[in-house]
């Protein structure tokens, strides 16, 4: 049996970044994954460029049960701290959009930085490895693996949510925590596209493809961002945002023409040039084929009355719409809910009740927006709890 002073299980973001931590401090440290090499979501992530960070990071950008358990570690560790070690490792990066940060080139840059990181203070990183038993016992804990038993005074568990499972996700995380009596909260998908009910899809059937601009709101909270139309329904950063707030059965409100006044223009275009078809006012606002299917007529506008232009920028303005689903954990880029974060320290991240067991990163209930949040919160949970594992 090995003894080691930190076990890390999760080779992702938040376990390499706390392995990171813990080595600096002189402890030995390993990481096992059952996966065939460390890092998947982090080589996936941003379309293979990683959105690593965004530089507007605060509380309110996170949902949990407990808003205020992330405010202690993202103030610790914050987006200008990780900037700084992607710069050592002179990876070029830009800001794509809303405080979005990329890297120029692959997110392989971004494993290389944290597995180099690792090394350089003997952190081993062991993958292929299933986590057979996990034992409470006086010094710590004992794991029971394929590759052998390993006894840990520090156990950190990183594994991640249940999104993705083709990379490997699983309910690892959330077992560990129910077997010393933590509870968890139910999970479900975040950041994911939405589905549409058969006739939905039929009536949409030509728009796949077609992009713009809205204003997405459903329970008091809204998203000003990109809306894609796809094959099973609805896409793109705004419904990807709004799909973490949003509940079976719930509709959703969206502005197709926001920070405009779509009546205004009309009326405008009606006192000038009274004879111009609706269409050829509205094409230079709207998506062709979106337009296509959306309006029943094409009369002059002098053929419009008062009501009924209030109508049709009333459709662009608030269309309402009623999901059937979401697409799931498949393509969900977080999993929502998770570890009680009323169970668990949020300054080094320890179970409360169970000494020198530790959850980071996405298996607690602390799950992000997109465009960055996520990753922030397993550096910045991974670096709380290096600093005392």
């Amino acid at each position: 049996m090995q003894t080691i002073d930190v076990l890390i299980i999760g080779a992702g973001a938040a376990g390499l970044m706390c392995a990171i931590e813990a080595g600096k401090r002189g402890r030995s440290v390993l990481v096992l994954d059952h996966a065939n090499k460390p890092g998947k979501k982090i080589l996936m992530s941003g379309g293979g460029r990683c959105n690593f960070t965004n530089l507007k990071v605060s509380p309110d950008n996170f949902i949990s049960h407990n808003p205020h358990f992330c405010r202690s570690a993202l103030s610790r560790y914050t987006p200008s701290d990780f900037i700084s070690l992607v710069e050592k490792h002179a990876i070029p990066y830009h800001e794509k959009t809303l405080g979005q940060l990329f890297c120029d080139h692959k997110s392989k840059d971004i494993l290389n930085l944290l597995l180099t990181e690792c090394h350089y203070v003997s952190a081993n990183v062991q993958c292929n490895t299933e986590i057979l038993s996990i034992k409470k016992n006086e010094p710590g804990f004992q794991v029971t693996t394929q590759q052998g038993t390993y006894q840990t005074s520090s156990l950190i568990i990183a594994t991640g949510g249940l999104s993705i499972p083709t990379l490997g996700a699983s309910a690892f995380g959330y077992k560990v925590a129910e077997q010393f009596g933590i509870k968890v909260w139910p999970t479900r998908a975040g950041l994911v596209p939405f589905t549409l009910h058969e006739p939905q899809k039929k009536y949409f059937e030509s728009l796949p493809g077609v992009a713009l601009n809205c204003e997405v709101s459903v329970q008091k909270k809204s998203f000003l961002e990109a809306m894609l139309f796809t094959h099973r329904g609805l896409s793109g950063p705004a419904m990807l945002q709004i799909s973490s707030y949003w509940q079976a059965g719930d509709t959703l409100t969206v502005n197709l023409l926001p920070k405009q006044d779509l009546l205004a223009l009309l009326q405008i275009a009606k006192n000038d040039k009274p004879n111009s078809s609706l269409k050829s006012v509205l094409q230079p606002l709207f998506p062709k084929r979106l337009l296509e299917i959306w309006l029943n007529d094409n009369n002059a506008l002098q053929e419009y009355s008062l009501k009924a232009l209030q109508k049709i920028a009333e459709s662009f303005h608030s269309w309402q719409i009623k999901p059937n689903n979401t697409e799931g954990y498949r393509t969900a880029e977080v999993t929502l809910g998770g570890v009680d974060c009323d169970e668990i320290s949020s300054k080094t991240f320890e179970a409360i009740n169970v000494s020198n067991l530790y959850f980071i990163g996405e298996v607690l209930d602390v799950s992000g927006w997109l465009g960055g949040y996520n990753f922030q919160w397993a550096w910045a949970s991974g670096f709380a709890a290096g600093q005392v594992v």
